[in-house]
């Protein structure tokens, strides 16, 4: 492989890889459609050539045909006045007109023939413009679907990806963790409120036991002097006395026991 033809390659793989980049579905489809509307022009405006040139071509057979019926009369004339030699160039004239209008008709028919093509080559493409137009509309409608998808995709892609998304769980993280604390200490609260409600009841259920044991001790330690009743000799008062404090000594030592085993 020689050398040019390898540097030919790659330029043109290169120029064909920059012309794939560079198309855009939308402006080929519109440029298409273009493109087929001037081929449409230009085939209309050659059948109008073709129906033209065959109407001349009709108008030169009529007159040849005209022309060739006049010199046959002429001929017919000069034979009827006897002039045999006007006759002949009359009839020279004739077979001149008919070759000519012979040649014209093979062209004409030519030209129908050529013409009938045309025109369905015309209504050929006028059908398949209108069906490009059709399918263009629905390619540019999937064209802008897929490019919405596209870039749909590539969004959540992103959003996925980026530290946004990161930062966003991090404070929401955060917040539950707020939440959790905020919790934590309303119930450490309504703890230390219920503990310190249950020491006031138990230091009042304390305080009426004790008020309860002074009233007894109180009662236990006045003497019983009922009206009615004789009085006691003094001796015998004062050995009743020493025994009741000995009795009092003795349920206060107990109750300091209780208390220290509390």
């Amino acid at each position: 492989m020689g050398l040019f033809d390898r540097v030919s390659r790659v330029v043109r793989a290169n120029l064909n890889d920059l012309v794939s980049k560079a198309e855009d579905p939308e402006k080929i489809l519109e440029q298409s459609i273009l493109d087929m509307q001037e081929d449409l022009v230009q085939l209309r405006q050659g059948v109008a050539q073709s129906i033209a040139a065959q109407k001349r071509t009709e108008q030169q057979y009529n007159q040849s045909q005209s022309e060739a019926t006049k010199w046959e009369r002429n001929a017919r004339l000069a034979l009827e006045k006897g002039d045999e030699n006007l006759a002949r160039q009359a009839l020279e004239r004739k077979k001149t007109y008919s070759e000519t209008a012979i040649t014209l008709k093979a062209q004409l028919d030519n030209q129908s023939g050529q013409i009938e093509t045309l025109k369905r080559n015309l209504i050929a493409l006028e059908s398949k413009i209108s069906e490009a137009k059709t399918k263009k509309d629905m390619l540019k409608a999937r064209i802008t679907a897929a490019k919405a998808q596209e870039q749909l995709q590539s969004t959540v892609g992103r959003i996925g990806n980026n530290n946004a998304m990161a930062a966003f769980e991090r404070m929401e993280e955060k917040v539950l963790m707020q939440e959790a604390r905020a919790q934590s200490a309303g119930e450490l609260v309504g703890n230390n409120l219920e503990s310190q409600f249950a020491a006031l009841e138990a230091g009042s259920d304390v305080d009426d036991e004790l008020a309860a044991l002074k009233a007894q001790v109180q009662n236990k330690s006045l003497p019983a002097t009922p009206q009615h009743q004789p009085q006691l000799p003094q001796a015998h008062q004062q050995s009743t006395g020493s025994q009741s404090d000995q009795v009092i000594d003795a349920e206060l030592e107990q109750l300091k026991k209780q208390l220290d085993q509390l």
